[in-house]
């Protein structure tokens, strides 16, 4: 009797369980159908606690906490509660009520926690912890001396006295303030100046005899600095009390450092602190499309005195100017970005904290101190204002040395899909400037009658091929099969389901992946509602990889004018990519074993990225991009295996749940593709 007992509850347990796993594969399914990869995440999770795999939860878990650990439920009883109230609420009520839970979830976070002052209070007692350690590790070095450069000219005392005391509030010790005034006619000033000068010896002040702007009064302040590294401050600005502290625990963080920025936000007259940027590391194409890099910028002062300081004739961005220049003179390895807010822009009439077109005449000294760089470099570039005062762009020429187009092979995969594909082709045909390309269209295994009599009439084109793929749908494999049959030095990876909108969107994309340097080039792509469906791809967003800027209006200007400036990603979506063919070759092109449908355009642009090359986006190429309307959705079991296991393929090659992407930044969510505010950060270790 006691085994049968035993066995009828075996049965009971097993029906209970067998139950169980339907609610999590209808929650599956039903998830699947979205667009969004983050929502499979705390699913996957739940399937692995269902069949107790406690070692896959665990790792589930890690990589997609940011999202589960919010799950459903009011704060309490920390994570493992609210994923045990996650899990009751689905066996009690079933999946319905979780999804709609999940689906509200972030924006709901979002709305709450957006304030910038909210966050401020929840994270600036732990960047003060972080700097009372620093300062203790220190403590026994004599560290190098910070010699911060600051120009005057008829400051308003209030913000004058600000920023000198935000100086002397420094909890590094070792820095002095080289402060030129030129020539004020507010006699406030001097007595100002002459007041901080007596109460502090490491205050040191030039007086100027004829107002010269402020190029010629920040090399005068050059003049009075002795120190190993130089710092640039603007009169009514302040600094965050450990921002020395910081850069120099950078400058020890390893060898050969030679330049350091941080973050910035701005602060009214007030006081109150509000629109920080949180910015990408070292982003090239960025810093030729706009000054992100901006404030706080440390140089090394011996390599700033040896390229002549500022330069009269660029006031306006003569810190843009000179940031170009010095960064000829340096190895971009020994950058460093610190992602943390050092510097407050002060917000005033005529600031271009305030607004950008405060002062006008920036932009136009910017296009000339990048058309000078360029000069140097022996580049054939133009340079004009681009779709914002302070925003540039840059021109690359689109013909090869000898001054003929390159062939551009356009590979097209298709399975049936005649309207979409039709309407694709016909939109290359008919609008793209660019002469020199030839389309490859992939028929896998078509079987609409009306398909097939347009793939062999577009056959007839001379410039489309049609190429017949008679194995299973491989997405890899069939752009792998078709690179051998391309002619071009430039292949297009590009769906059957874009349509192009302007015109020259090949030819600004072939000429920025003809460049030496780059490697995949990525296009603007619009959802049919004018959206952003694609601007760039971060790694690290719901666990393996997101879209930048997903959903926001087609006009919207983007983080910090990221929409409207060219710059470089760790990767960019294969809808619509070009690379040169050698390069995919090189890398031996996509990934048909492990990556069969989803994440292979990421893994190839992180190996050519591994292979010394800048993947690059660019906001001039716009596409509309009809999301995979022909493949479908992930929508059956044997999908659902396949896609995670690729989204394991991710996670274990590139350790995506780890990884800090250079295009982001740790204060920012990996929950939304909105560049929102992180709740809490993550926070990274430049060491």
């Amino acid at each position: 009797e006691q085994a049968e007992a035993k066995a009828e509850q075996a049965q009971q347990n097993e029906a209970h369980l067998s139950a169980n796993n339907a609610h999590l594969n209808e929650v599956i399914l039903t998830l699947r159908t979205s667009t969004s990869w983050r929502l499979t995440a705390p699913l996957r999770a739940m399937s692995y606690l269902a069949r107790g795999d406690r070692q896959a939860l665990k790792k589930a878990l890690f990589y997609r906490m940011p999202l589960i650990e919010r799950l459903c439920l009011p704060d309490g009883g920390g994570f493992k509660g609210r994923l045990k109230r996650a899990s009751l609420l689905l066996m009690k009520e079933g999946p319905k009520p979780l999804i709609k839970k999940v689906a509200s979830l972030n924006q709901a976070t979002i709305n709450s926690q957006s304030s910038y002052t909210q966050w401020l209070s929840h994270h600036e007692e732990k960047e003060h912890q972080d700097a009372l350690l620093v300062s203790q590790s220190m403590s026994s070095i004599v560290g190098p001396l910070i010699s911060i450069v600051m120009p005057t000219y008829n400051t308003d005392e209030k913000y004058l006295r600000l920023c000198i005391d935000s100086v002397l509030r420094q909890s590094y010790l070792n820095w002095e303030l080289c402060i030129a005034d030129d020539a004020s006619t507010n006699g406030r000033v001097k007595e100002i100046l002459d007041e901080y000068k007596n109460k502090d010896p490491r205050i040191k002040v030039n007086y100027r005899k004829e107002n010269g702007h402020i190029s010629a009064a920040s090399n005068s302040a050059l003049e009075l600095v002795s120190g190993d590294w130089v710092a640039l401050l603007d009169h009514d600005d302040e600094l965050h009390q450990h921002a020395l502290i910081h850069v120099v625990d950078a400058i020890n963080s390893k060898e050969n450092i030679q330049f350091i920025y941080s973050d910035e936000d701005k602060i009214d007259e007030q006081g109150h602190r509000e629109d920080p940027h949180f910015k990408s590391d070292w982003n090239l194409d960025l810093l030729y499309s706009q000054n992100y890099v901006s404030h706080l910028g440390v140089y090394k002062a011996d390599i700033v005195k040896r390229i002549g300081g500022f330069r009269i004739g660029y006031e306006g961005s003569q810190d843009f100017d000179l940031l170009l220049r010095y960064s000829r003179e340096i190895d971009q390895k020994n950058i460093v970005h610190i992602p943390k807010v050092l510097y407050h822009w002060r917000m005033v009439e005529g600031s271009t904290a305030l607004a950008s077109g405060e002062k006008s005449y920036t932009t136009e000294a910017g296009v000339k101190a990048l058309e000078d760089h360029f000069k140097v470099l022996n580049v054939d570039v133009t340079v004009e204002r681009g779709m914002a005062d302070n925003i540039y762009k840059v021109n690359w020429p689109s013909l090869k040395v000898d001054g003929t187009e390159p062939l551009i092979s356009l590979i097209i995969p298709t399975y049936n899909g005649y309207q979409i594909t039709k309407q694709a082709i016909d939109s290359i045909l008919e609008k793209t400037t660019y002469l020199n390309y030839e389309i490859l269209l992939i028929d896998n295994n078509s079987d609409d009658p009306t398909a097939l009599k347009y793939f062999e009439e577009i056959d007839k084109n001379e410039k489309v091929s049609v190429l017949r793929y008679p194995f299973p749908f491989n997405y890899s494999a069939i752009n792998n099969f078709a690179a051998k049959h391309a002619k071009g030095e430039v292949l297009g990876l590009i769906n059957n389901d874009i349509e192009v909108i302007n015109s020259d969107w090949l030819t600004e994309m072939v000429s920025h992946a003809i460049r030496d340097d780059v490697g995949c080039v990525g296009a603007k792509l619009y959802y049919p509602n004018n959206t952003i469906q694609h601007a760039g791809v971060i790694l690290g967003l719901g666990g393996v990889a997101c879209h930048s800027h997903k959903d926001f209006p087609r006009d919207h200007p983007g983080y910090f004018r990221r929409l409207q400036s060219v710059q470089n990603y760790s990767a960019v979506t294969a809808a619509c990519l070009l690379v040169k063919k050698s390069i995919f070759n090189q890398v031996d092109g996509l990934n048909e074993l492990d990556l069969t449908v989803a994440f292979n355009d990421v893994d190839f642009c992180l190996k050519v990225k591994s292979a010394g090359y800048r993947n690059l986006w660019t906001p001039y190429a716009e596409l509309y991009h009809h999301e995979s309307i022909s493949r479908g959705a992930e929508d059956n079991p044997e999908k659902i295996t396949r896609f995670n296991k690729e989204i394991d393929y991710m996670v274990t090659h590139w350790k995506t749940d780890e990884i800090f992407d250079f295009a982001y930044n740790s204060n920012l969510t990996i929950s939304k593709e909105d560049f929102s505010l992180a709740w809490p950060a993550r926070f990274k270790n430049n060491k």
